[in-house]
């Protein structure tokens, strides 16, 4: 691994840095289904709703140069209350840090963190982690696959982006109460 990476609790002002990573796959890619890029304050403002909700939005950076290398976050499956133990788990990695272990060092603490959720959080205990992954994308199901994810069902031609249909599988982990 070329890297030093190492994992913290983002902050608002982590905005910048993430919308450097996440708006390539906005504008380049079907991975992302939004088709405008994220403005810097308005991703800033996404890692303060997710962590006011109790969840968190983990940093990758390298220690060495302390540039972020990727992030993941959870949030809600949905918003109505009875969803509030079912999370959205999400990731993204700079390109040059794919391939290296970090998505999995990202995934594996994010996964953690939710098992922990403190008692007094909205989503404790969290008990159904679901992840959409625009298809095909063999590295993201891999991934999702190494925590013990199963794909549950594929939602065909759902998202029209770049002149093409694109369908999205559903993966989902049921934690142990």
């Amino acid at each position: 691994m070329p890297f030093r990476p190492t994992l913290r609790d983002a902050t608002p002002d982590d905005g910048a840095a993430a919308a450097a990573i996440y708006n390539p796959y906005v504008r380049d890619t079907v991975i992302s289904f939004e088709t405008e890029e994220v403005p810097v304050e308005q991703m800033g403002a996404r890692i303060a709703k997710v962590q006011s909700a109790g969840l968190p939005w983990l940093i990758a950076e390298d220690a060495d140069e302390r540039t972020m290398l990727g992030f993941a976050y959870a949030g809600p499956f949905q918003e109505r209350d009875a969803y509030r133990h079912a999370l959205e788990l999400t990731v993204y990695l700079d390109p040059d840090a794919r391939g290296g272990g970090i998505g999995t060092l990202l995934y594996g603490a994010l996964i953690e963190r939710v098992r922990d959720l403190p008692d007094s959080s909205r989503h404790s205990p969290a008990h159904g982690l679901y992840s959409r992954i625009a298809l095909p994308n063999d590295a993201s199901a891999a991934l999702h696959e190494r925590f013990g994810f199963s794909r549950v069902g594929t939602f065909t031609e759902v998202g029209f982006k770049h002149g093409q249909w694109v369908d999205v599988g559903i993966w989902q982990l049921l934690l142990e109460d």
